[in-house]
Formats: structure tokens, sequence, C-alpha cells
């Protein structure tokens, strides 16, 4: 029982320390601000892989023609995958307006048996752009109108080889919309944190700008392209790696894109196990410290609850353990919550710890197994 108690202990230090260190390291993240008077002089090429996205594809686009940004400074380029409803319909009435439809399907069979079908859309998008920057978002995302002049200055002025921008869900007061919302919002406060503090690199494709050039040098997605998942970090990896390499983040509110969260609680797993599925398949010693870090602590949880079974004294323990859990939560995430405009979740974050704690659990494990449904396919 002793080595349980100071096993746990040590996660929990670690764990607490690491939520202060993300606080610290989202303190120390100015907002990005527009220069007065900006005038832009990249062209960029947005790529949007699309999926059965009849119902919201109309309305990605919208926002993206609605950008206070130069109309022949860029193009936007939606990638049909294989969809068995009106995506391509949809898309097709956007023709002449700076919009452009590919079909997956001219690039590859559907009966193939590869599973990384959305690292092959974008691909096929980025050979036919024309853009010094290319900008990746999904088919079920919504910009604000200044989204692509930030994304174009922060490249201008600091010239990365990519740009992280912010994402955030728009949930509605749901149990599990709401339980998304934090996390995934809490995973938006660690990307910008882990940024500043240099612990590891991290990224959504939702909101992703890189270089056309750089991609080129590293090949793109050769090396990787036969993983479903990870076409942003993984990208990230082989980017970080090119000589003088910089990635920088664009913290600003003006740059946030909005997307849905999954509607029920079987997609929403399906998503995670997706996005686990990629650990451990990149190589940065801090972030997989981190992540393991994060793992055991939360599965310290488990055998600690399983031990008090048998010793009931370990309850307090417990009890400890989990309120040390969410003050430390609490500290890093109000602020992030603030950013976003969501403090209104905060409300519902201590009552839904025991459920995080058996998602990270499950989550982590089924991602090592790699097996989940997404878009329809089975993926192995």
């Amino acid at each position: 029982m002793h080595l349980l108690v100071f096993t746990c202990s040590l996660l929990t230090l670690g764990y607490a320390l690491l939520m202060l260190a993300y606080r610290k390291g989202w303190a120390s993240k100015q907002d990005f601000v527009l220069p007065q008077h900006y005038q832009p002089s990249t062209f960029i090429s947005i790529i949007i892989p699309a999926r059965n996205e009849e119902r919201n594809i109309g309305a990605c686009i919208d926002s993206i023609l609605a950008q206070k940004y130069p109309a022949h400074l860029f193009e936007v380029i939606v990638v049909d995958d294989h969809s068995e409803d009106n995506t391509a319909g949809i898309v097709h009435e956007y023709a002449g307006r700076n919009v452009i439809r590919i079909s997956l399907a001219e690039y590859i069979n559907a009966d193939s048996k590869m599973v990384a079908y959305k690292k092959a859309a974008l691909a096929a998008g980025i050979a036919q752009s024309n853009g010094t920057l290319v900008v990746t978002t999904d088919a079920d995302c919504t910009a604000p109108n200044l989204w692509l002049a930030h994304i174009a200055a922060i490249y201008e002025q600091e010239m990365p080889v990519m740009v992280v921008a912010p994402v955030i869900y728009t949930a509605n007061h749901s149990l599990v919309q709401i339980f998304q919302l934090i996390d995934f919002m809490s995973m938006q406060g660690i990307t910008a944190a882990a940024h500043a503090l240099k612990l590891g690199n991290m990224s959504n494709g939702a909101n992703l700008a890189f270089s056309k050039v750089a991609y080129e040098q590293v090949r793109g997605y050769e090396g990787v392209d036969h993983l479903a998942s990870g076409d942003d970090l993984l990208l990230m990896m082989k980017l970080s790696r090119l000589p003088n390499a910089h990635i920088s983040y664009l913290r600003s509110q003006k740059a946030i894109m909005a997307t849905a969260p999954q509607p029920d609680w079987r997609s929403f797993m399906q998503q995670r196990i997706r996005w686990a599925s990629k650990s451990g398949k990149y190589n940065d010693t801090r972030l997989t410290a981190i992540l393991l870090l994060v793992y055991l602590f939360n599965l310290s949880f488990l055998v600690v609850a399983i031990a008090a079974i048998f010793n009931p004294v370990l309850f307090y323990f417990l009890a400890g353990m989990l309120a040390i859990k969410i003050i430390a939560e609490i500290i890093f995430l109000k602020p992030v919550a603030r950013f976003f405009g969501d403090e209104w979740v905060m409300r519902y974050f201590p009552a839904l710890q025991p459920m995080h704690i058996a998602y990270i659990i499950s989550a982590g494990f089924l991602g090592l197994i790699g097996n989940y449904k997404w878009k329809g396919r089975n993926v192995r």
C-alpha cells in the first residue's frame, strides 16, 4: 500500500505541476494583433477535404468567401472524398468564385485498401494548388471574416514553416456537447501553452497553415501516409526537423475556427480513438513523456479505487487526488475558457471529472489497438 500511495502521490504532484506550467505558458503567449493598415501579399490556397458533408460544406465555403482578404490572393480547393451525398453538387454551385472541386476518386479507387484517405485528399488538393501558403480546414468548420488576414500577417512577419491556429466547438447545453467542449478547449489551451513553453508541438488540421515550399521539401505526407490519423501533427513533426524551422502559434480571437462537436457519445469516442491512434507514431520525447504522465495519472484513479475496496482508508487518498486534479485544471483552464468566450461551461467542470477520467483511460487504451469507424469506413 505504501508503494501505491508513494507512486500515485508522485504522479499527482507531476500532473499538478504540469497544469501550473501550462497556465504559465498560456499567460505568456500574447494575442497577435493585425498591423494597422495591413495590406497582404501572400497567395493562399485553402484545402478542404470533404466526405458526405452536404449539410456543412456550403456554410464553410460561404465563410471563406466572406473573408476580408483580397479575392485575387486566395483560392478554395474542395477535395471530394468519394461522397455518397450531394457534397459535389453543392460545391459545383460555387464554380467561378475562386472555388475548385477535385474528386479523390480520380486519384484513388474507393475500393482501395488504404486507410489514410484524408492525407490522400489533402495531398491531391495541395498538388493542384497555386498558393505560397497552404491552409487546411475541415468541411464542417466556419471562419470569422479576418481569419485569412491574421494567418497571412503572422506568416509574413515571422516566416514560419507552419502556423497553428485555434479551433473551438459550437456546443449546445447537452451533456455530450458540454463534455466535448471542455475536453477540446483544454486541448486547445495546451496546444498554445506547450508551444510557448517548448514542451512539444501540437496542432489541429481544422486551422493549420504551412509553406508549400517546406511541404515539398519534406515530401508531404510521404512516410506517414500509411497511418489513418495525424495529417496535422505528423506533418508538423516532419516540418519541425527542417534546418532553422520555426512554427508559429496564432493566438487571436479573430482567427478562431468554429466547428460542431460530435452528435453522440459513440461518434465522440470513435473520433477520440482515431486521434489517440497516432500516439507513439511521432518522434517527440517531450510530448510522449507528457502524454504518458497524463495517462498514468488518470489510470492511477482506477488502481486506487480498486485498492480502496480492500482498504477503505484509501478512499480519502483518492478524494485528495481528485481535489488536486480539479483545482489544478481549473487554474489552467479558466483563462482559456475566457479567451474562447465559454466561461459558462466551467460550472459543469467538477461534476464531469469521473467521466473524464474514465474517458482518458478507455480512449487511450483503445487508441493503441487502433480499431474504429470514421466517415462510414472501418479503420484497423
